[in-house]
C-alpha cells in the first residue's frame, strides 16, 4: 500500500510541475524575456560577439536554446534543417526534419518550441516533427497539412507548434478543422476542432488564463479562435477579415501573435488594414470590439504590452514603417517616430532591443510613452535578405540570425 501511495503522489507531482518550455518570443510568446542583470548600454561596436556561425540555411526563424544547446532552422536546398550547436561553436547535428515550402519567399519562419528531451517544428509545407533534442533523431512525424486538407496562402506555413500540457497544437486552417492538438510524445491525435473558416495563417498560436478559464488563442486567415485546451471545443470566435482588401487573395496575411492583457486582446497585421482591441464579454461566451486602430498596423515583427502602453513598428509600406507607442486603455497614440525602418522587438530587464528589417540596425531603447529613445546600436553586416528573424534572449546572451548566419552576443552586465 505504501508504495502505491508514493506512485500516485509521484503521478500527481508529475501533473502539476511544468516542464520549462524554450519558445518564439520567450515564455509567453509575448516578446517578454525573464532576464535581469543585463547591460544598460552598449559599446560603440555593439556588444561582445561570443559566437557567428554559418551553414544553417536560409532562412527568416528565431534562433534559440535551451541552455544546452544552440538550435537554428534553415533551408539547404529543397529540404528545411534543424542544426544543433554546442555553446564552443561545434555543430552537434544538422537533419532534415521536412520539405521545404518553394514558392514565393521559401527561407524557413518555423521557430523549434523546445520541452525537455523534444524538439517540435513544423516545416515549410505543414509537416510537424518532433525531434530528440540531445541527438536529432526524429520520433515522430505527421504532415498535418495534408492529411488535414488546409488551405494555404501564397507564402506556405510559418507557425511555430504550441505546447499545453499533454498536447502540441498546430493551426492548419481550410474547411476541415482549424485547429488541431496532438499527444506530444506519440503524434497521436488527441482532438481537433470544428472549421471556423479561413485558410492557414501565418501566426502562432498562444495562451490566455483569465478568471479561471484557460484558452488556446489560435487565428485562422480571417478568424481569431478561443477554445478549450482541454477537448478543442470552440468558445469564441471574431471575425477579423471582413472586406476584400486584396480581391485577389482569400485570406490576409495575418503572422502576429494575439497580444493579451487580462481580458483585452489586440489584434495587428499591417497593410494598413485596421487593428483591433477586442474584450471578452461578461458571459465569456463571445468578443467585444473596444476600438479600432488604423496607425498601429503592425506588420510580421511583433508588438509588446508594458506598463498599460502597447510598443512595436507600424506598416507604410513594404519596405518602411515607424516605431510607435500607444496607451492600452483608450487606444492614443503616445509617439510615431521614424527610425530607419520597421522590424522586430523583444523585452528584457527593463529595455527593449530591436532589429530593424532593412539594413540590419539593433538597438537598445527606453521605454517610455514620452518619446523614442535609443540608448545603443550597433549593425548586423553578415548574411544576405531581409532581417525578419525576432530576436532571442537567454542567460545573459542575444540570440540573432541573418539568412545563413548565426550571431550570439553577451548582454550582461
Amino acid at each position: 500500500m505504501k508504495k502505491i501511495l508514493i506512485l500516485q503522489l509521484a503521478l500527481c507531482l508529475s501533473v502539476f510541475v511544468e516542464a520549462q518550455v524554450y519558445q518564439f518570443r520567450g515564455p509567453n510568446r509575448d516578446g517578454k524575456f525573464p532576464e535581469s542583470g543585463l547591460l544598460k548600454e552598449w559599446p560603440e561596436t555593439g556588444p561582445e560577439l561570443l559566437l557567428q556561425l554559418e551553414g544553417i540555411g536560409k532562412g527568416y526563424s528565431s534562433v534559440i536554446t535551451n541552455g544546452d544547446y544552440i538550435y537554428a532552422s534553415g533551408m539547404i536546398d529543397t529540404l528545411d534543417y534543424l542544426t544543433c550547436f554546442d555553446f564552443e561553436g561545434n555543430q552537434k547535428w544538422q537533419v532534415a526534419y521536412g520539405e521545404s515550402w518553394k514558392k514565393s519567399f521559401p527561407d524557413t519562419r518555423s521557430t523549434p518550441t523546445i520541452e525537455n528531451d523534444r524538439i517540435y517544428i513544423i516545416s515549410g509545407i505543414g509537416e510537424l516533427v518532433c525531434l530528440n533534442a540531445e541527438t536529432g533523431a526524429i520520433n515522430w512525424k505527421v504532415n498535418v497539412d495534408r492529411d488535414y486538407k488546409s488551405e494555404w496562402h501564397i507564402w506556405g506555413v510559418s507557425e511555430s507548434p504550441l505546447i499545453v500540457d499533454n498536447k502540441v497544437i498546430c493551426t492548419p486552417g481550410g474547411q476541415e478543422t482549424s485547429v488541431v492538438a496532438f499527444d506530444k510524445l506519440t503524434g497521436e491525435e488527441i482532438w481537433k476542432t470544428t472549421s471556423v473558416g479561413g485558410q492557414r495563417a501565418y501566426a502562432s498560436a498562444t495562451t490566455l488564463n483569465y478568471q479561471g478559464k484557460h484558452y488556446v488563442l489560435a487565428v485562422t486567415a480571417t478568424h481569431l479562435i478561443a477554445l478549450d485546451p482541454a477537448n478543442g471545443e470552440v468558445k469564441m470566435t471574431y471575425q477579423y477579415y471582413e472586406h476584400d482588401k486584396w480581391s485577389d487573395q482569400p485570406g490576409l496575411i495575418w503572422t502576429n501573435v494575439p497580444l493579451c492583457k487580462d481580458d483585452e486582446i489586440f489584434l495587428s497585421m499591417g497593410y494598413d488594414y485596421p487593428a483591433k482591441m477586442l474584450k471578452i464579454n461578461g458571459d465569456k461566451m463571445a468578443f467585444e470590439e473596444v476600438y479600432t486602430d488604423t496607425v498601429f498596423d503592425n506588420h510580421h515583427h511583433g508588438m509588446i504590452e508594458l506598463d498599460g502602453y502597447i510598443y512595436g513598428s507600424n506598416w507604410e509600406n513594404n519596405r518602411k514603417g515607424n516605431w510607435l507607442c500607444k496607451n492600452w486603455e483608450t487606444g492614443e497614440i503616445a509617439y510615431d517616430t521614424p527610425w530607419n525602418t520597421k522590424g522586430a522587438m523583444v523585452y528584457a530587464d527593463g529595455l527593449f532591443y530591436i532589429y530593424e528589417e532593412q539594413r540590419g540596425n539593433v538597438a537598445l531603447v527606453k521605454p517610455d510613452p514620452a518619446g523614442f529613445e535609443v540608448i545603443s546600436s550597433f549593425r548586423i553586416e553578415k548574411g544576405a535578405g531581409p532581417h525578419w528573424a525576432h530576436p532571442y534572449i537567454y542567460d545573459g546572451k542575444l540570440f540573432l540570425r541573418h539568412g545563413d548566419v548565426l550571431m550570439v552576443y553577451n548582454i550582461k552586465a
